[in-house]
């Protein structure tokens, strides 16, 4: 059974005195269901799971009166079995995106608090317009995301007193033990290619086979672009399909800025930008946002026309490529693309630790792979697969000697002046 780190931050919220709902975000399949499960039959007395798409009557419990004494007689009325101990009980609403009403009744749940209340589904298809009143000031939002890579280690049975030693060397700069080192690194290059759903890294750590993991994979791939069908404003639609279809050759140019023109020769923000918007909701893309300095705030000197867009689970990236690529990678062959790849997962981990992502572009001539904030200091990051030297980098701290620049590197920890040199799996730290 799959560890992840969310069952702690469900454990806190469980603990509140005057808690709110819980709305827990995240793509498809990322785990969002199994774990609220697996949380509810562990820590309360009663468990209640209402799923909107598995079973649509169960709409009509919030149907007509929202006051939480018809919701709590309808949902005896309409779900089997329903137990409703005040205090001792989980109520689940799953898939709440397709149904507003029970998105308001929210409130109503929080200000009576004597039922806890998780709400989940994907992004997919979320449409706040719908919503008659959004419950503002009564739910809590968690994110959850594609396994990280430590959680990605845990599946693999590496044990927590390993991960502490690598944090220990990432915090005094230590180089790791070169066996251990390698050992992680080849994990390293696995999570890559399998990425982060979590059962495609059930099913290989049972059985080991990579052909099987891009049929899960592709069949994923499969499921968003029927959803982007079903729930994408029909204007969206066929936009939204090109938009996403187009990422995988966007980050294969050597300028990664995402282009319209890639796809649609009179392709503009205008046109597209609601469509880009739409698959960062649905937690299948990321965006990088350029800056036009490096001051802070960093958000100051976003600019919202020129960004990159990279997929949110790598391992559903490697899929959209051709056949063999992920042995390519695994074996280290990959050739210009594989800048692209890597480039793809430090976005992928960067993000779900909490960071907002900037690249740095200046007039074409010189561009740093990632900006983010580090002990409240600007931290330029540099992706190097080949582990070539950084002249972009080194031109960027030359010129901002206050300034310490990361490069991520397959190989070791290393300092020299103000370039830090870590390994590529050590992003999981920062």
């Amino acid at each position: 059974m799959l560890k992840r780190e969310i069952e702690n931050t469900l454990i806190t919220w469980k603990n509140k005195q005057n808690k709110k709902c819980l709305i827990i975000r995240g793509a498809r399949q990322v785990g969002k269901t199994f774990i609220i499960r697996k949380f509810a039959n562990k820590y309360y007395q009663n468990f209640i799971e209402i799923n909107f798409i598995e079973n649509p009557s169960y709409k009509k419990i919030f149907e007509n009166d929202l006051n939480i004494e018809t919701i709590l007689m309808n949902i005896s009325l309409y779900v089997r079995d329903a137990k409703l101990v005040p205090h001792k009980t989980l109520i689940f609403l799953d898939e709440i995106q397709s149904c507003p009403n029970a998105r308001t009744a929210l409130k109503f749940f929080s200000i009576d608090n004597r039922f806890d209340v998780i709400a989940s589904g994907s992004l997919l298809g979320l449409n706040y317009k719908e919503v008659s009143s959004y419950p503002t000031g009564y739910v809590e939002f968690i994110n959850m995301y594609p396994l990280s890579f430590k959680e990605f280690l845990w599946a693999n049975n590496v044990n927590n007193e390993i991960i502490l030693k690598l944090k220990n060397c990432f915090d005094f700069l230590i180089p790791v033990n070169e066996t251990i080192n390698d050992k992680i690194l080849q994990y390293f290059k696995e999570y890559i290619v399998i990425g982060g759903m979590p059962n495609i890294v059930d099913t290989f750590i049972k059985n080991h086979d990579f052909n099987e993991v891009i049929t899960l994979q592709r069949n994923i791939l499969i499921d968003y672009r029927n959803d982007i069908t079903k729930y994408a404003d029909p204007s969206e639609k066929v936009k939204a399909i090109s938009c996403f279809n187009s990422i995988p050759g966007q980050l294969a140019k050597e300028n990664k800025k995402f282009m319209y023109k890639f796809f649609d020769k009179n392709g503009r923000n205008s046109k597209y930008y609601g469509c880009i918007n739409w698959l960062l909701d649905a937690g299948i893309a990321i965006m990088c946002n350029n800056i036009s300095n490096l001051e802070m705030p960093l958000i100051a000197y976003k600019m919202d026309d020129y960004f990159k867009i990279y997929m949110a689970d790598t391992g559903l990236l490697v899929s959209m490529l051709d056949d063999g690529t992920n042995i390519e990678i695994i074996e280290g062959n990959l050739g210009i693309y594989k800048g692209a790849i890597f480039e793809n997962i430090i976005a992928q981990i960067l993000h779900t630790n909490g960071n907002n992502l900037y690249f740095y572009n200046k007039n074409n001539t010189l561009e740093i792979d990632f900006i983010i904030t580090k002990d409240f200091k600007i931290t330029p990051i540099e992706v190097k697969a080949n582990n070539n030297k950084s002249k972009a980098l080194s031109t960027t701290l030359k010129n901002n000697p206050e300034l310490n620049g990361i490069k991520l590197i397959y190989g070791n920890v290393g300092k020299k002046d103000n370039l830090i040199t870590l390994p590529l799996y050590m992003t999981m730290f920062l």
